[in-house]
């Protein structure tokens, strides 16, 4: 690992002028026509013709990213929207059929087999995805799609409270939610939960609209619903809906117990009768909430020594983001909800956004992101941009694991060993405590797209059914019925990327086996975790999990035998 170098060369190009940039459809329709016109005479011939596929493929999903990354970060400005809206719906959807039409061509090709089968299988394996799932009515519809669930962003982007006579974005009030002021933290809850309400019709008529179009995009491709059509277009060839439906009645079963015992901790802890929503990360009289960092700045050069203390290169990953200005980190009014990590194919390195207020679950979003960020810089080598699209399932794993790995180093964050062991703790019953909601949200995915058609009354009432059955009932939601029948609004996953969350439970039992396996042999666990996010996708996911020295699995058994090391070493702190 000491001979990992984060400085990134952007690879010169050999089939498009270093000066191109993205504009119109017509200024790329002529390297897609020369690609598909172009005699492939050998091996040698098909690779360069796939390398000069592929050095197109990341210079326009660069732009698209870009295009995104503006607008997600400014969400007032119509411009950038319009720039990105552009590239959906005029310059997309011409991509489509000639993406299809060479994914053919390369399947027909008679020097396929020739092709490295170690390298290229999970590859052809996706190409071979794509032409079944292709449709050319679908072509308008995704682009619609790709336009329509980016709405999301600017309607929760303006949502604000005041509270003590001052505006925040509801990021930086849930920093109150902390306070052990009862009375301020009831106020605060209750204020966004109100803020919330005011949209939720409109939200929820464009969720409507978007399941009604994602259904129709699965019966063109032949579908029964979208459900089964996405689990296909997602690449879910190692698992299936009855895995998921396994993972639901294991987190019943062994992680509910935990979580309501976590509840009952902290009603004692408070002092209370009954728990209500607005306590459940609040601190006792007299006990201020952790304060990791006060501005952006401060968290990206803590984050930065933090990733120094596990290897430098980890550290390196931060610092050649910092100094390239790929990072936006601050909540302020205006900007998109959430957090991610942006992969740039050409010039790799990555972008991260977040909503960070001050709080210890913006240390976890940095750590988090900044996973992701070393993944993308350990899979930039990879000789073609295909082989750097890895699964969710294992990207969620660099990403979680750098959660449990950093912890060791959060000194730098914590320099009171209190605060430190409260930090650990909050983190490791965080580990615990989102199965139960992502079981939640996945269930109610199944549930939306086998019923397409439903009413929005339907979908509440399906929701709350959903809600409860993976509820401890400690909680008391008395008043508040409203509010928390809307509460699926609140995860921006369901409008964006459809049926993509089903990863953080699977990626979270890998993150705790890689967290086992570090607590064991800390420079193994670092050296298996970089062998295996440097292979990118090349290989399937039981594969790049056992690299990283730990098994793809997400069986009631396996998650009972995790969540009981958690609660060990919760126990121990």
């Amino acid at each position: 690992m000491n001979t990992l170098d984060a400085n990134i060369d952007k690879q010169p190009r050999t089939l498009l002028p270093e000066d191109f940039k993205v504009t119109t459809w017509e200024a790329l329709k002529p390297y897609y026509d020369e690609l598909l016109a172009r005699p492939v005479a050998s091996v040698a011939t098909l690779e360069k013709w796939l390398k000069d596929i592929s050095e197109l493929d990341a210079v326009i999903s660069e732009d698209a990213a870009w295009r995104q990354i503006r607008m997600t970060c400014d969400t007032t400005d119509k411009s950038l929207e319009e720039a990105f809206a552009y590239f959906c719906m005029e310059i997309q959807p011409q991509l489509q059929p000639y993406t299809d039409a060479l994914n053919k061509k390369l399947l027909a090709s008679e020097y396929l087999n020739q092709l490295d089968k170690d390298l290229y299988a999970t590859y052809l394996r996706s190409v071979k995805k794509q032409v079944k799932l292709f449709r050319e009515e679908n072509v308008p519809l995704l682009a619609e799609l790709s336009v329509q669930s980016q709405q999301y962003g600017p309607i929760v982007g303006k949502m604000t409270i005041t509270v003590n006579g001052q505006e925040y974005t509801l990021q930086q009030a849930a920093r109150f939610l902390e306070s052990s002021d009862r009375a301020l933290r009831e106020e605060v809850y209750r204020k966004t939960s109100e803020r919330r309400l005011q949209d939720k019709d409109q939200l929820d008529q464009l969720y409507t609209t978007l399941v009604q179009k994602r259904d129709q995009v699965a019966k063109n491709a032949g579908f029964a619903n979208y459900r089964d059509y996405k689990f296909e277009d997602l690449g879910r060839f190692d698992y299936t809906r009855e895995d998921c439906f396994q993972f639901h009645a294991a987190v019943k079963e062994h992680i509910l117990p935990l979580v309501k015992n976590f509840q009952e901790k902290q009603r004692q802890k408070l002092g209370l009768d009954v728990l209500r929503p607005w306590d459940g990360e609040a601190e006792p009289a007299g006990v201020k909430p952790l304060e990791p960092f006060h501005t952006g700045e401060e968290l990206i050069n803590k984050a930065i020594e933090t990733f120094d203390e596990l290897g430098p290169f980890f550290g390196n990953c931060l610092r050649v983001m910092q100094k390239m200005g790929r990072l936006d980190l601050e909540s302020r009014k205006g900007k998109a909800p959430g957090g991610y990590n942006c992969p740039l194919a050409e010039t790799g390195v990555p972008f991260i956004f977040m909503n960070a207020a001050g709080q210890m679950k913006d240390l976890t979003t940095m750590v988090h992101e900044g996973g992701h960020a070393v993944h993308s810089f350990l899979s930039h080598n990879l000789k073609l941009s295909f082989f750097k699209e890895y699964p969710m399932e294992i990207a969620e794993v660099a990403s979680m694991s750098m959660e449990l790995f950093t912890m060791d180093h959060w000194n730098i964050f914590f320099s009171n060993p209190d605060e430190l062991r409260r930090a650990k703790l909050q983190q490791l019953e965080r580990a615990i405590v989102i199965f139960p909601w992502i079981a939640t949200i996945d269930k109610f995915q199944h549930w939306v797209y086998e019923h397409p058609q439903h009413t929005v009354e339907e979908r509440t009432a399906a929701w709350v059914s959903i809600l409860e059955e993976f509820s401890t009932h400690t909680v008391d939601f008395t008043g508040l019925e409203a509010s928390r029948a809307a509460s699926w609004q609140r995860q921006l996953h369901l409008f964006e990327v459809p049926f993509y969350y089903i990863e953080y439970g699977i990626a979270q039992l890998g993150a705790i086996a890689m967290w086992k396996q570090y607590k064991e042999n800390k420079q193994q666990a670092l050296d298996n975790y970089v062998k295996a996010l440097s292979l990118g996708s090349t290989r399937t996911l039981p594969e790049l999990y056992k690299a990283a020295g730990i098994k793809f699995d997400f069986s009631p058994a396996y998650v009972k035998e995790l969540a009981d090391f958690v609660q060990a070493e919760i126990d121990k702190i």
